[in-house]
């Protein structure tokens, strides 16, 4: 599955010129924890996080700078100060294409610890929509059908006859059962089909024709 197969086709995103009250209006009207920066042609240049926000409230400006000042806190005073959303967001935007899998996004979402994306066009990095974490978990709804489909393509790939599988799903769980022709293909199989999108455990009892784990001793 891809950023498109899930993404939320409404681009909330405001102009860099937005003033603070817009920003917050944004996330409430569209009930969301950041917000996407764009300039004039649609492309985005940074985010505005509830957490930005707040730093009005929790920092504010009243004391200037500090003696021993850090990064850290010279970044949270200057958003602390802004009063548009050029002086307020994080920079640059990390940003998904409607092409991008989702398990990718998922994974650069964790990482860089932040609630959505914008999602642009690989062509005119326009932004075309959003995906939220909250998206990310679709995948877990895919037709059981849909992903037997796919672990079948899977096992095929391996060199694994799915004749010789009885691949079941249910609720996300995919129990495999049957016969692989070589005993490596057993934990192959098992880890390549985790990797599908929507499963959420691989349980059976796979045996195997030929066991190519074998170590032979030589022959002196």
């Amino acid at each position: 599955m891809q950023v498109k197969d899930i993404m939320g086709k409404v681009a909330i995103a405001v102009r860099q010129d937005a003033p603070f009250a817009e920003l917050v209006a944004t996330m409430q009207r569209f009930k969301v924890g950041a917000v996407t920066v764009i300039d004039a042609d649609r492309r985005p240049v940074g985010v505005v996080a509830d957490d930005d926000l707040l730093l009005k409230e929790t920092t504010g400006n009243r004391y200037g700078a500090a003696l021993f000042e850090g990064r850290e806190q010279r970044r949270e005073r200057r958003k602390a100060a802004g009063t548009i959303a050029a002086a307020i967001m994080t920079s640059p935007a990390i940003t998904v294409t409607i092409g991008t899998p989702v398990r990718d996004a998922a994974r650069l979402m964790h990482t860089a610890r932040i609630k959505q994306l914008p999602v642009i066009d690989p062509v005119t990095g326009r932004m075309v929509g959003t995906v939220h974490q909250r998206d990310l978990l679709k995948v877990f709804l895919r037709p059981p059908q849909d992903v037997r489909r796919e672990v079948e393509d899977v096992l095929a790939g391996l060199g694994v006859p799915v004749e010789d599988v009885t691949v079941e799903v249910e609720a996300g769980v995919v129990t495999l059962t049957g016969q692989v022709p070589r005993s490596s293909q057993v934990a192959a199989a098992s880890a390549a089909v985790h990797e599908v999108d929507g499963v959420v455990d691989v349980r059976g009892d796979l045996t195997y024709q030929t066991d190519d784990l074998l170590l032979v001793p030589p022959m002196y």
